[in-house]
This record gives structure tokens, sequence and C-alpha cells, in this order.
């Protein structure tokens, strides 16, 4: 925060950073999730802002983080849903208890 600006009007704040060419626009999103090599970063209840200056976006995303070891991917979600019929939540739960194994998360939701 810039000192001296904490009790300033909002959209007077606003005004500013237009005048010095940063333009923040509010973002509804119910969850946003990082996506990872080795796991994601889930961040439920967020605060979204898009900010652009000069030409370049940035995100600030405010909201409650946690962390996910998943083994797989949204696409083995898609294929293990597929295969059997069964909802995401149902195919991703099987990945999670099959360490990621596709074959065997098929296996567990048909059998």
């Amino acid at each position: 925060m810039i000192p001296g600006l904490g009790g300033m009007n909002p959209k007077k704040m606003a005004g500013m950073m237009k005048q010095l060419g940063i333009n923040q626009e509010e973002i509804e999103a119910d969850r946003v999730v990082i996506e990872r090599v080795d796991g994601n970063i889930i961040i439920e209840n967020p605060s979204v802002a898009k900010i652009t200056l000069q030409g370049k976006v940035s995100w600030q995303i405010v909201g409650d983080v946690s962390e996910s070891a998943e083994s797989f991917s949204e696409a083995d979600v898609e294929l293990v849903a597929e295969k059997t019929g069964r909802s995401a939540e149902e195919a991703r739960a099987a990945l999670e208890e099959s360490n990621g194994e596709v074959a065997e998360a098929i296996l567990k939701l048909r059998g």
C-alpha cells in the first residue's frame, strides 16, 4: 500500500490509478486452480483482480489456499469418467485411491 493513501476514497484511488496507466478489474470466480507437474495449488473463495499496467497483465489472487499432490492430470480424470460413465468427482477420487493409475481407477469404478 502507498503510505498516506490508506484512508482515500476508493473511487478517487481508481481515478489516480487510471491516470498512472493502471487498470484494475475485479473478476468473479468460485475457485482458482494452478496446475503444476507435482500437484495443484487450489484457492477457494478467491478474490481475483486483473491488473493491466503498460500493456502487461498481472493477476492478484487472495483466498483460502490448499495444495494437492495429485499424480494425474485433468485429462486422466476425463478419460476415467468417460470410460466408466461416472462423474468427474468419482473419477478423481478413484485416481487418488489408485495413486494416479488410470487403468486401476477404471477397474475400481467398473467393479
